[in-house]
């Protein structure tokens, strides 16, 4: 059962923390009481949430015990349907559906003589709809579990997935970690092969590297059914089928599970915020409408995407979309999910077009979209109250407040926001500005402007910024000389040092000061080079960039092991000390001439100096808590592709000298290009 909401919402404690919302009290305690009334409707039509979120086991098709078959749609706008297909060799008279109430309808089928199915496993299905008008369409249905594409058919055929043997799951959820380090994956790239990978290569070739580099948290884009590859599956077609272009459902339930006996966590890249416009496999006009899951136009149609808008005030489009939650998670165990266009979704604007300032009255008044507001509410209430140790992550530029807040506080109830402004201000500064140019204290603000008690998620760059128009964050720094100078043979060019350096210095600084989480995408853990373009009709149909070079890694006479190492021992040193689940930082020093930033996060003291040419013997730092402390990572160590000026069997103890409003301070050598980690050597800690 649902976690009971109480009367009223908490707003106190928001207030506490942000004095600013007073002001919005009203609006919060309105956006409460939305969710409220959705959630009692439901209980008053429906029983409860659990059996509404549970529509995937009525809709679609469904084997029945006895060896004959369920059918039931929603499709309010049709004449008439038929289930056609192979089975009966698609005649539409032969297995018409009956009208229910409220533009359902159903069909029973009845096993053979034999008792066996009369549809059998791997045969292709339609739905066929006759429209208002009389035009017969033949449509997938919304609820299909498995579509298939053969190379000379550019849509997508529905697959009845009903195989003898199914997999039996092995392993339990792992439980949540308190610090998430995720591991942003694309399943058809991970491989340096120019063809799309399988589930089956991920979870023999990816899933050990992944737990051997210290994440233990996988995010998974691109599982959700997309016709179109190179839409990275943000253009989704089938909502409830797991994508055949990588293999069957059984095999990503394999992938998952063994994850989980990794003790690694699974997230899905969801994408509630818009459909796909396709129409012969998706759900665009799938009743013969311009609505049906869908607002009609304009207000249906995402400009920018060239995709369809959900109607979340429609009960069926509700049902639709929690059951897509849940169907996940009971059928292929994800422990997570990162919410796709947030922002597209809590504004009637979408975001085009609008800056945001943070202002508050931008995130309150007509323009925000309270319908979709309301489904994420719902939606995080259920995750929450059905999977307690779930993990809801938001892709939201705008800064909205109280986004993660629990909604018994007035919050839309995620557990994390993307750290979007982070990976556009290195990029930034990497095209923009000269090394000598940076600012040290516009770097510290950008990691720490977030809201206090609101979980971010920081990364240094994602899938966003190595797209095809932008690159990695290596080759900004590296370019060209990757293809030429990367051999552990040759000489450390002045381009590669500086391209080393900085990368584990940018990586170390996101993840320690940037959020109480961190996030790298795939490869570029290493300094994957280029950037990634999707075979389209563009580049004519090349893999070339749709894939991540292990053989880079794996080759010892190249450099990329020696960032690659340095990011497995930043993810270990994490899991020793903690630091993405303690208190934000204590920010000591920014100094603009030295180049010189300094913090303390639960209880370890972070020193970078970015100067490019300057090292600082006997630089004194500020710190806490007094005693003895030890060198624990070193991005100057010959074994990260440092020049290793320091040396770790060095003691530093502290002196009761004030220092940058500390108590106490002690004394390091600070290399030039270089960052440092150290942590009291004391038995009494």
């Amino acid at each position: 059962m649902a976690e009971r909401l109480p009367a009223e919402c908490h707003v106190d404690a928001l207030l506490r923390t942000d004095p600013y919302l007073e002001q919005y009290t009203g609006e919060l305690q309105r956006r409460y009481n939305n969710l409220k009334s959705l959630v009692k409707h439901i209980d008053a039509n429906e029983g409860n949430l659990d059996k509404f979120s549970r529509g995937y086991e009525s809709f679609g098709i469904h084997q029945q015990a006895n060896g004959g078959i369920y059918c039931k749609e929603w499709a309010p706008g049709a004449k008439a349907l038929s289930l056609v297909g192979e089975f009966n060799e698609w005649n539409v008279f032969t297995h018409q559906y009956q009208r229910l109430a409220y533009g359902k309808w159903e069909l029973y089928i009845a096993p053979e003589a034999d008792g066996s199915s009369p549809v059998s496993h791997e045969s292709k299905l339609k739905v066929a709809i006759e429209d208002q008008s009389g035009h017969r369409l033949y449509r997938i249905s919304p609820w299909a579990h498995y579509v298939t594409r053969d190379e000379t058919n550019p849509t997508y055929d529905w697959v009845h997935w009903d195989p003898p043997e199914r997999y039996v799951r092995k392993y339990p959820h792992p439980p949540r970690p308190q610090s998430v380090r995720i591991y942003e994956a694309h399943i058809g790239i991970a491989s340096p092969e120019g063809k799309v990978a399988t589930y089956k290569n991920f979870t023999d070739n990816m899933l050990g590297r992944i737990k051997d580099l210290g994440y233990n948290c996988i995010q998974l884009m691109a599982i959700m059914e997309h016709a179109y590859y190179a839409s990275f599956g943000y253009q989704i077609t089938s909502f409830f089928a797991a994508s055949s272009r990588f293999g069957t459902p059984d095999e990503l339930r394999e992938l998952v599970d063994t994850a989980h006996s990794l003790g690694l966590v699974v997230l899905l890249d969801v994408v509630h915020s818009h459909a796909s416009s396709n129409t012969a496999d998706g759900l665009n006009h799938f009743d013969g409408t311009d609505s049906c899951f869908f607002h009609a136009p304009p207000r249906g149609t995402h400009t920018l995407w060239d995709s369809r808008l959900f109607n979340y005030s429609s009960w069926e489009v509700l049902r639709f979309l929690l059951s897509n939650l849940r169907w996940w998670v009971e059928e292929y165990y994800f422990d997570g999910f990162r919410f796709d266009g947030v922002t597209s979704m809590l504004y009637h604007h979408h975001g085009i077009g609008t800056g945001f300032s943070g202002d508050y009255n931008e995130y309150f008044g007509l323009h925000v979209d309270e319908e979709s507001l309301a489904y994420l509410c719902l939606s995080n209430y259920m995750l929450h109250s059905f999977y307690p140790d779930f993990i809801s992550i938001a892709e939201d530029v705008s800064g909205m407040p109280t986004l993660c807040r629990p909604v018994k506080e007035g919050g839309i109830g995620f557990d994390y926001r993307l750290a979007m402004a982070i990976p556009d201000k290195w990029i930034q500064m990497l095209k923009e500005l000269k090394d000598e140019d940076w600012n040290m204290g516009n770097i510290v603000h950008t990691l720490t402007n977030r809201r206090y008690n609101e979980n971010a998620i920081a990364y240094a760059e994602s899938h966003d910024q190595a797209l095809v128009g932008d690159k990695s964050l290596a080759f900004w720094l590296m370019d060209a000389e990757m293809y030429t100078n990367m051999s552990a043979l040759s000489p450390l060019t002045p381009v590669i040092d500086r391209g080393l350096q900085l990368h584990k210095m940018i990586r170390l600084i996101t993840h320690s000061l940037g959020g109480e989480g961190y996030l790298n995408f795939i490869g570029n853990e290493f300094g994957h080079p280029e950037w990634l373009d999707f075979p389209r009709v563009g580049n004519n149909e090349s893999y070339h960039y749709a894939r991540r070079q292990f053989d880079l890694l794996d080759n010892k006479l190249l450099r990329y092991n020696l960032l690659n190492t340095f990011d497995k021992d930043m993810n270990n040193l994490e899991e020793t000390y903690g630091w993405l689940a303690a208190p934000p930082a204590y920010v000591s020093e920014k100094h603009e001439d030295n180049k010189v930033i300094a913090f303390e996060r639960a209880g370890v003291l972070f020193v970078f100096n970015f100067h490019h040419e300057k090292s600082f013997p006997d630089y004194r730092v500020g710190v806490d808590l007094p005693g003895k402390y030890k060198i624990v990572l070193d991005s100057d160590e010959g074994k990260y592709g440092g020049h290793g000026r320091l040396d770790h069997s060095t003691e530093f103890f502290t002196e009761s000298q004030e220092q940058n409003n500390r108590n106490n301070s002690l004394l390091v050598y600070i290399p030039s290009r270089t960052a440092i980690v150290l942590a009291r050597d004391d038995p009494r800690s």
